[in-house]
């Protein structure tokens, strides 16, 4: 496989010396622009950042096209030339192997890496071994370890529930581990056969649980790391935001350690580091009461936020009257009298729930934070109310770090036939745009897009769903939304 080389060089950045290559997969950084640096935890974006694209593969390369007309418009528009974007392309998925023989070259990851916010088109996950999906390696590499999808409904958009503008959430899911760790041993091998001889003579010996001979064996790591920095990244975003409440989403009923561990993991980093921003829902009621009722006794407290506890044994009702009593001690001043009311509220509920109330009463949610593979599901299930993947924008997010990504697949039977709705790459971009501080430029795009789909131009997906409406190509769409700015 032949790879590029890529030569160093030191630039001086703001009377700053700092080392990055001058070309990656042997082209050049573009002169007239500099990357985003990160410093204290913050990015400093200058006015004419370098910022990396990937194509993508089949209809990325419509949706791209489409996409960067859409972004140069609205950044013009917005700044009248005195902010632009100089746009870099670094290779990956097919692209990428057919010049470098390498699905996913170290250049590429070296260039996210440096010029630190990049965006992308879908990829193919290659077949035959190697890496198993190019998406998951990156964030993988560079540690994005928050999948962040915000779903909301746009005027227009077809949809298959009654009251889609109900639906306004944003999700973060943990990106790193969960069963996306990729620790699988296939059914027959000596790993799994190690494996499952080790679960069934060691660890299981004294119970009745055995795992089946003939079992593939995956691994669902959850750690206190990753769920703490996924938990307190979410509650920034929603404090920042404004948002009233954050649902930490688990099937802990189930899997007590892993995913019930979530849920604790979340709820302590809530009340350790944000004790003054937040309210969890039991604290919450138990406020609630005193206000109802000023001489409520702690007794009387537990019972109503614990039913059954008569029923149950003493230990555990003793344990609820102090978890009331520690509540009122801590938080009775700075959060009584209704002050909890302007705080976040920190919930969690069972996945099951979620996936049928998310339908049935939308508007429950406001921020939601999941494991891996929740999150994966959730943010699919939610987008399907409001227009589907084809405009479901998407970024991975790190310390430092961030891609913005098109949500959906590379759909390889449209490629080069200028149909595809452009919608999800295009509303990446106005995230991306959102979080280099370009707001203006961002709210243009968003504004243009709901225009063009009220005005009933629209792509084949939406074109068929919506009656009257005209169907225009993803090149057209581009265009109309270019005028409607």
């Amino acid at each position: 496989m032949r790879q590029f080389r890529s030569r160093q060089s030191r630039l001086v950045l703001k009377g700053r010396i700092t080392n990055m290559q001058s070309t990656y997969n042997g082209v050049e950084l573009p002169k007239n622009g500099q990357p985003i640096e990160y410093r204290d935890g913050k990015y400093i974006v200058p006015d004419n950042p370098i910022i990396p694209y990937i194509e993508g593969d089949g209809t990325g390369r419509d949706i791209w096209k489409a996409s960067q007309r859409v972004f140069d418009a609205a950044v013009e528009k917005a700044y009248g030339g005195k902010r632009a974007i100089r746009w870099f392309e670094i290779l990956a998925g097919e692209k990428a192997f057919r010049a470098c023989g390498n699905w996913l070259p170290d250049d590429s990851v070296a260039a996210a890496r440096d010029l630190r916010v990049s965006i992308k088109g879908p990829l193919t996950t290659p077949v035959g071994g190697g890496i198993r999906s190019l998406n998951v390696a990156l964030r993988q590499i560079l540690d994005l370890y928050a999948c962040v999808r915000p779903v909301k409904y746009y005027a227009g958009v077809p949809s298959p529930v009654k009251q889609p503008e109900k639906l306004d959430i944003m999700i973060f899911r943990e990106n790193t581990e969960d069963v996306y760790a990729g620790i699988e041993f296939k059914e027959g091998s000596a790993d799994a056969k190690k494996l499952i001889s080790f679960l069934n003579d060691d660890l299981l010996a004294q119970t009745k649980k055995r795992v089946r001979l003939d079992s593939g064996i995956g691994i669902k790591p959850i750690s206190v790391t990753g769920t703490k920095r996924l938990v307190r990244y979410a509650i920034k975003q929603a404090l920042a935001m404004g948002r009233k409440t954050l649902t930490l989403m688990h099937k802990g009923n189930i899997m007590k350690f892993t995913e019930g561990a979530f849920q604790e993991w979340g709820y302590e980093v809530a009340i350790e580091e944000f004790r003054d921003q937040i309210v969890t829902e039991r604290e919450s009621w138990i406020l609630g009461n005193v206000e109802a009722n000023p001489r409520i006794t702690i007794e009387e407290n537990a019972a109503i936020i614990e039913p059954g506890l008569e029923f149950s044994n003493k230990a555990f009702q003793d344990s609820i009257y102090a978890e009331v009593k520690a509540t009122l001690d801590a938080i009775g001043k700075t959060h009584g009298n209704g002050a909890w009311k302007s705080k976040l509220m920190i919930n969690d509920r069972i996945a099951d729930s979620i996936f049928q109330q998310i339908v049935t009463r939308p508007d429950s949610y406001s921020v939601i934070a999941s494991p891996n593979l929740n999150g994966d599901y959730i943010s699919d299930a939610a987008a399907a109310q409001v227009g589907g993947l084809g405009i479901a924008p998407g970024a991975n997010i790190g310390d430092g770090f961030a891609v913005f990504e098109a949500t959906h697949g590379t759909a390889p039977k449209y490629a080069d036939k200028d149909m595809i709705n452009p919608g999800s790459v295009i509303l990446s971009g106005v995230m991306m745009l959102d979080f280099m501080g370009w707001k203006e430029a961002a709210k243009l795009i968003e504004t243009a897009m709901e225009k063009t789909i009220v005005q009933k131009f629209v792509t084949y997906d939406f074109e068929r769903l919506t009656a009257g409406a005209t169907k225009v190509g993803t090149s057209e769409f581009a265009t109309r939304m270019i005028g409607n700015m």
